[in-house]
């Protein structure tokens, strides 16, 4: 029964989102403040059914209903509950479910919070954003329905993929969702302000909180798949340009580019055309991404399912809202006109370098994705494009964005001095040149990789304090001047955070591929090895049952100059009814490096296959990345998100200058 009531509160969510799409488009369009007040009632009621239809699927899980075909795929009486309800979106069907609840879940926000927002916008960004929500609706309905029942419910199910059983990746996909459908919201605005015809600075205040939002969650995301792949797949690695980490990764420049253009048309009133392109080839990846995962036209590890017949249908859904979102663009773009004039020694001048290096990463990006599918379909060639072309074509740009962060964000508005700002930044530089010197000297000659990454990052940490610092005048004492460091506005504090956790991920990256050390090895039980100046010893491996699984476990005994460090338990699993092996690495943690061991199989000789890495500054990675999810939400928190736009209104509405 609870199962049919969520079948059904699906079919009436897609009939009140119809019903958004359209009435309130209508009143907008006539006027009518009746019908356009209905987008809010019906943004608020799409919510609450596919939230049932969610909570529905979920309860199926919960209880392990095998009369439910999806549930019978991908869960098991044996696994535990955390897994039970996170196989609600580890698949297909029911990620798709995820995805519209989330889409409905923003388009509800637009409503509860868009009070700020002028009647007509509103009601076109919510007419929009329920068009987003019918197709993929339809998807679900017409190709992916999660409520089919099975005529003969077997006793048990198939199991969860073993791999989604950890952790780490239980709550990576909803963060990842998050940020793909945060980016709806973007081309949802952009498309009403093209129905419109005007953007100002009140429409780039009033998009920066949702696409600073999807930001952060694709940042805490992309981090914890990460950190998944690094501790779970066994091979030591933190990125694979992996097509489906690639389609997660090209939103997040993307959104990030966006991000800092919509601030020049909230301060300046320019680059107007260029914000709203950026809206809309936004969730074009994000819907791009969704396609890669679904269709199976490109081989991933990570892929929900491998459906050309649906993967078609999400192409030609991608194909709609793209050609028409763009096709609105090419009409509109020339009634955009901006006012703002900068020089080019200025911080819009600045940001504008910022969206092209990020924009042309992203396309690079792009290109070497898709191209193993071009060069299969024109020119019937099966390759692959894996890390070295990505890591060579990708890495300048990220380089010289480094490189120029410090500089832009302490650039004034409209016409600055370079040399003022570079006489600000020189203890940056003096450090930065001091760290990389003195890697260089500690590493005995090797690739340079290493020292400039470090250097890249100093610069950027070191240059985000600068910046803060140089906010609080030049006059007063030191304490005087802390006191109105303490004072700036959050969003000042958030900005600086993200861009330092970018330094620290950049030398954390740099630090990890310059100086890993590997040992491959059969050991026997009782032997010690040498691993970049430390001691790993096997004393024990023994057979044990969880839950679902049986394992096999290593006891390794780590140790530095005869003191002992800990005891590393590396696993290798076998989940039964999915007939599965994992890799469960074990790892000692330290703030400077990482002590990897991974457990093999067992040898003819009575050994064991045993592979470890020291990996130098291996945290810093995620740890940047915490930083710039943390920095985002600073920014969130800023009250001017809250109370400037309304502000706007109010004057608006008395008659008053709004500027």
């Amino acid at each position: 029964m609870i199962t049919e009531l969520g079948h059904f509160a699906l079919i009436l969510a897609f009939v009140i989102a119809c019903v958004q799409a359209t009435v309130p488009l209508v009143g907008a369009h006539k006027r009518w403040s009746g019908w356009m007040a209905v987008g809010d009632t019906a943004a608020g009621l799409q919510f609450l059914m596919v939230a049932l239809s969610f909570a529905a699927l979920t309860y199926a899980f919960v209880v392990s209903d095998f009369s439910l075909r999806l549930v019978t795929l991908n869960s098991h009486s044996a696994k535990p509950m955390l897994y039970k309800i996170t196989g609600v979106w580890g698949n297909h069907e029911g990620s798709m479910l995820l995805w519209v609840l989330i889409v409905a879940l923003f388009g509800a926000c637009a409503a509860w919070f868009g009070g700020n927002l002028p009647p007509g916008l509103r009601a076109r960004v919510l007419a929009v954003q329920a068009m987003v929500g019918i197709a993929f609706l339809a998807f679900i309905l017409f190709t992916s329905n999660p409520f089919l029942r099975l005529a003969v419910p077997p006793l048990d199910g198939q199991d969860l993929n073993p791999l989604l059983q950890d952790p780490g990746l239980a709550f990576h996909p909803p963060f990842l969702y998050i940020g793909y459908v945060g980016l709806s919201m973007t081309f949802s605005f952009a498309v009403a302000a093209l129905i419109e015809g005007r953007v100002d600075a009140a429409w780039g205040r009033w998009v920066r909180p949702y696409t600073l939002a999807a930001w952060v969650f694709l940042t805490i995301g992309i981090a914890m798949g990460s950190w998944w792949a690094y501790y779970e797949l066994g091979w030591g690695g933190f990125w694979f340009w992996d097509p489906v980490e690639n389609a997660s990764f090209m939103p997040w420049l993307i959104a990030a580019a966006l991000l800092h253009s919509a601030i020049v048309v909230e301060k300046r009133e320019s680059l107007k055309s260029w914000t709203i392109l950026l809206a809309i080839i936004a969730f074009g990846f994000s819907m791009i991404g969704a396609f890669i995962t679904r269709s199976g036209v490109l081989t991933s590890v990570h892929a929900f399912a491998n459906d050309p017949e649906r993967g078609m249908f999400l192409l030609g859904i991608t194909a709609v809202f793209m050609m028409g979102g763009l096709t609105m663009f090419a009409a509109r773009a020339g009634s955009m006109q901006a006012r703002g004039v900068f020089a080019l020694s200025s911080r819009e001048s600045m940001l504008v370098a910022n969206n092209v290096l990020l924009g042309v990463s992203a396309f690079v990006i792009f290109v070497g994705t898709i191209w193993p599918l071009v060069a299969e379909i024109f020119f019937d060639r099966k390759l692959s494009v894996g890390a070295p072309f990505f890591d060579m074509a990708f890495t300048p740009f990220m380089v010289v964005l480094g490189a120029l962060l410090p500089i832009g964000s302490m650039m004034p508005w409209k016409r600055g001095q370079m040399a003022r700002v570079s006489r600000q930044l020189v203890p940056a530089l003096v450090l930065a040149l001091a760290v990389l010197g003195l890697a260089w000297a500690i590493q005995s000659g090797r690739s340079l990789l290493g020292p400039v990454g470090l250097a890249l990052g100093t610069w950027l940490v070191v240059g985000a304090a600068l910046d803060l610092w140089s906010r609080t005048g030049v006059r007063g004492d030191a304490r005087s001047r802390a006191r109105r460091l303490m004072r700036l506005p959050r969003a000042d504090w958030g900005k600086a955070t993200a861009h330092a956790g970018l330094g620290v991920t950049f030398a954390g990256i740099a630090g990890l591929l310059a100086w890993e050390a590997e040992d491959i090895r059969v050991v026997q039980t009782g032997d010690s090895f040498d691993l970049a100046g430390y001691t790993i010893t096997l004393e024990d491996v023994r057979r044990s049952e969880g839950p679902n699984y049986i394992t096999t476990i290593a006891d390794m005994r780590l140790s530095k100059d005869g003191e002992e460090i800990g005891l590393l338990q590396p696993e290798k699993r076998f989940y039964p009814v999915a007939e599965m092996p994992t890799t469960e690495a074990a790892i000692d943690i330290g703030f400077a490096r990482d002590i990897y061991v991974v457990i093999g199989d067992p040898q003819d000789n009575g050994g064991w296959a045993v592979r470890t890495y020291y990996k130098p500054l291996a945290n810093w990675i995620w740890g940047g990345a915490i930083l710039m999810a943390l920095g985002g939400f600073l920014s969130l928190s800023d009250r001017r998100y809250r109370v400037a736009a309304g502000a706007k209104k109010i004057a608006r509405a008395e008659g008053v200058p709004a500027e």
